[in-house]
């Protein structure tokens, strides 16, 4: 079982549930939130992409509202895995 690192006192709405959904998940190490950035856009539902590959993992968009996070997850997955896992939670 992996971790999730609290590192803000901010998150999207909706976004920790999520996360402890995917932190029990098979190859998943360490996820950690990032930064919530304002974006021109806007996204009435939650959902979440596969943006980079980072070393030994993925930099995730979290997007909801006019607003998305950074999520960095360190994994023992490829990124069709990855996308897969995000896709079942949503």
């Amino acid at each position: 079982m992996g971790r999730i690192v609290i590192t803000h006192s901010t998150y999207i709405d909706g976004l920790i549930p999520i996360l402890k959904k995917l932190v029990v998940k098979k190859g998943i190490k360490t996820i950690t939130p990032g930064i919530i950035k304002r974006t021109r856009g806007r996204s009435e539902k939650f959902h979440m992409r596969v943006s980079a590959t980072i070393k030994n993992g993925f930099k995730v968009i979290a997007r909801k509202g006019n607003s998305c996070q950074e999520v960095f997850i360190i994994c023992y997955l490829d990124k069709s895995a990855m996308e897969k896992e995000l896709n079942e939670l949503l």
